[in-house]
């Protein structure tokens, strides 16, 4: 794997390089960075793909840069200038969460870039006002007792239930708090702010023309499939694929279940 800086407006973002062919850019959720593409980005994806796993602002190796709230579309404005500092043609793009929500500003603010869209564990609806109060609890929280406590808090959320002596549970647990714990407090309240106050993107979604792959794990709490189901509905032509035995981060959770999803529907896309 490569790592690169892109450098754009006073912005300097880390991203990780994986593999060869038709490029793919894979955007992260929150409180995570890079580092939950690596199955990913060292699996068969990579045989026929070139993946560019983005740390956004703040996050990974990518400089915080000083911003009070995190908006969606700051993220798809740097994102954009990473494809088009990489690429010359439009890209497939995959995100995950938060990493959803971005993906969907990218196709309204730089929808030529986009060659297709994988949105996982995502919505496309904006906070409700109890999940807003939520948000800004969160960031009182963090600040308060610090980014451990808010990561384990977490984690239930985030990962579907396991036994408690399973080694893969305990070894994501791990790799989950790992990056939750080494993003400053700051990014943590930005994210927070900025996913707080994101716009509602459903009325977009029937806009979307590219190829549409939506990815749901069966037992994520926070966007269940339901949330799914009704996004790839408003999607024309939208696949829709539901992963057994999955929580929130069906890339770290099911590698070789989500390899299989993405690469399919990549190969349909490109005739192989």
């Amino acid at each position: 794997m490569e790592t690169r800086f892109v450098a754009f407006d006073h912005t300097r973002l880390a991203v990780h390089l994986a593999g060869r062919g038709p490029l793919a850019v894979l955007l992260h959720g929150y409180p995570l960075d890079h580092r939950m593409w690596l199955d990913a980005m060292h699996g068969p994806l990579a045989e026929r793909h070139t993946l560019v796993a983005v740390d956004l602002r703040g996050h990974g190796q990518s400089p915080w840069c000083g911003d009070a709230v995190h908006a969606m579309d700051t993220f798809a404005d740097d994102v954009s200038a990473v494809i088009r500092t990489l690429s010359d043609e439009p890209v497939h793009v995959v995100g995950l969460s938060m990493g959803g929500y971005v993906a969907q500003a990218l196709w309204a603010r730089h929808a030529p870039l986009v060659r297709s869209l994988a949105l996982v564990d995502t919505r496309a609806a904006a906070d409700a006002m109890a999940a807003r109060a939520a948000r800004d609890a969160a960031a009182r929280a963090v600040v308060e007792q610090g980014r451990r406590a808010l990561a384990t808090g977490m984690l239930d959320k985030l990962l579907a239930k396991r036994a408690a002596d399973d080694p893969f549970g305990l070894l994501l647990r791990a790799r989950v708090l790992s990056m939750a714990t080494s993003l400053p407090v700051e990014t943590i309240v930005a994210d927070l702010r900025g996913l707080r106050d994101r716009p509602d993107r459903t009325g977009m979604l029937p806009s979307i023309t590219v190829p549409t792959l939506v990815v749901v794990g069966s037992d994520d709490a926070i966007t269940p499939p339901a949330e799914a189901q009704r996004m790839a509905a408003a999607i024309a032509g939208a696949e829709l694929v539901e992963v057994p035995r999955c929580g929130h981060l069906v890339p770290m959770e099911e590698p070789a279940a989500f390899a299989r999803a993405l690469g399919a529907f990549w190969a349909r896309i490109e005739g192989g």
